[in-house]
């Protein structure tokens, strides 16, 4: 049981959250030049992030599944790791979403949006990579695992 749990946790990881912090990543410079019609663009990049954004509920479901199926629930690297993931979370529901929200109600008004505004956008995206990325490898090297990594 604790595979497949495992493997869930997984691949719901890489169909969920990988496609969050790409479009994410796509957003603020597609947002600079949708001006030049490519507000399509923009529109499904945000789509792309609040839909998988849901999906992506899913990896910490298994991933508890699977921490207490193995036993590690009171881990520091897998605290550390809920710990992490909930910030990312955070910054993804409180800044991200909003300003994509915010820049395509600009783009839809046909306002101008300002560099500032993807910049910042652009910086808040940045973060939650980094924590995905921190939170990845806290998985990948786990302090004090017994798997000789």
């Amino acid at each position: 049981m604790t595979k497949l749990l495992l493997t869930l946790h997984v691949l719901a990881a890489i169909v969920a959250i990988g496609p969050v912090t790409v479009a994410a990543s796509m957003f603020p410079p597609a947002a600079r030049t949708a001006q030049e019609g490519r507000l399509n663009t923009v529109r499904l990049l945000h789509r792309i992030c609040r839909v998988y954004s849901g999906i992506g509920l899913a990896v910490p479901l298994f991933g508890f599944a699977t921490a207490a199926a193995m036993g590690v629930l009171g881990d520091a690297w897998l605290i550390t790791s809920i710990t992490l993931t909930a910030v990312a979370a955070g910054i993804l529901v409180a800044f991200v979403l909003p300003r994509q929200d915010e820049i395509l109600e600009q783009l839809a008004a046909d306002q101008a949006v300002e560099r500032s505004g993807t910049v910042q956008l652009a910086m808040f995206t940045g973060i939650f990579n980094l924590l995905w990325a921190t939170v990845t490898v806290l998985m990948i090297v786990r302090p004090g695992s017994t798997t000789g990594a």
